[in-house]
């Protein structure tokens, strides 16, 4: 419980999306985390070519690219039926790497934003993942018809590889894009916004600078995992939630189990202890408090073992994802699973009292 719990914590501290070499990200404050790299009617930045511009003329910053997600249709190449894929619209510059996509298939910087009137050259250019190239029917060199696009826009693929971006379901289709290209199919253009700010720097003074960009955001570091919000629903709570059930049940069926099979054993030494006078009351608080404090210690160990399993799930997530803290562990967590374990042992200390207050004293002393 700890361990997961620590997970839920790492989910609900960050909300970003991964980006290999990027070390911030300037986010709304109301962004959340959920399944996979989509917002839907989150807050976003406004004026952010000209805000990244700005920061990337900091000599601190390697460089500096705003990121707008969408769901955009896209017609399958050979039926001609409407097939969505999530397009990330970045400005692409040297090291770019988006939801395991490479920026270096795109041209560099955003020729179609033109000083805020996108009338400039239109690339099309696209990356996909192997997903995307699948429920499109295309492939590398291949022209693609935007499904609801009025003015007959069309796009190239550039390049086609693996990525990332999977969730339990399957890979989920990907394709990068110039953010004014994006902007432009979406009517994104008014306020040039986008959904957060990614921005690639070894010097911590940054992040001062940061985060006085924009009111209502905050700045996060790289340790977030690559996720944003897709839906109304809390992944956290219910991560959350779901470990501590399980925790609950399984602790009071083993504790439960446990301390029956103790107290079967014992019925000698609690038969002895009524003989000499011990009320039947004293008996059963003993045996609550003997099953408590056997569970309060199994609660302790709970901790450090949880602590070895966030440590393991950080390791895991850095060397699957490149993301270096995936779970977080908190003070409260300790206290948190304390409180949890005293629930299982006064729950789990109903059935072993029951059983010493049926014990027959002249059965078992004879």
């Amino acid at each position: 419980m700890v361990a997961v719990s620590g997970v839920s914590l790492g989910l609900a501290s960050e909300s970003v999306i991964e980006s290999e070499g990027v070390d911030y990200w300037i986010v709304p404050e109301q962004s959340n985390v959920e399944s996979i790299a989509v917002s839907t009617g989150s807050l976003q930045l406004g004026d952010v070519h000209t805000t990244s511009a700005e920061i990337t003329r900091d000599d601190r910053v390697d460089y500096a690219t705003p990121v707008l997600l969408e769901l955009v249709p896209v017609q399958d190449r050979e039926t001609g039926d409407r097939k969505y894929v999530l397009a990330a619209g970045i400005v692409p510059q040297p090291g770019v790497e988006i939801l395991g996509l490479s920026g270096s298939a795109l041209a560099s910087g955003d020729p179609y934003y033109n000083n805020g009137s996108y009338n400039g050259t239109w690339t099309g250019e696209v990356a996909m993942n192997d997903a995307a190239a699948s429920v499109t029917n295309s492939s590398t060199g291949d022209s693609l018809s935007l499904a609801r696009s009025t003015d007959n826009r069309t796009l190239s693929v550039t390049n086609v590889s693996a990525g990332s971006g999977g969730t339990a379901g399957g890979a989920v289709p990907v394709m990068l894009v110039h953010l004014s290209e994006l902007q432009s199919v979406t009517g994104a253009t008014e306020g040039d916004s986008a959904d957060q700010l990614l921005v690639s720097t070894n010097d911590r003074s940054v992040r001062s600078s940061l985060e006085g960009r924009y009111p209502g955001t905050t700045v996060v570091t790289k340790s977030g995992l690559s996720a944003q919000q897709v839906s109304s629903s809390n992944l956290p709570l219910a991560v959350a939630v779901s470990a501590f059930i399980s925790a609950v049940v399984v602790g009071v069926l083993f504790v439960t189990t446990l301390m029956g099979l103790e107290v079967s054993a014992d019925r000698e030494q609690l038969g002895a202890l009524a003989a000499i006078g011990m009320s039947g009351r004293s008996r059963s608080l003993l045996v609550a408090t003997e099953t408590v404090t056997i569970t309060l210690i199994g609660g302790v160990i709970g901790i450090g073992v949880g602590l070895v399993g966030i440590a393991g799930v950080n390791r895991l997530g850095l060397a699957v994802f490149g993301v270096e803290t995936v779970a977080v562990f908190q003070p409260m967590l300790a206290g948190y699973a304390l409180v949890v374990t005293l629930l299982i042992g006064l729950i789990g200390a109903a059935y072993p009292v029951l059983l010493s207050r049926r014990t027959d004293v002249l059965e078992v002393l004879s």
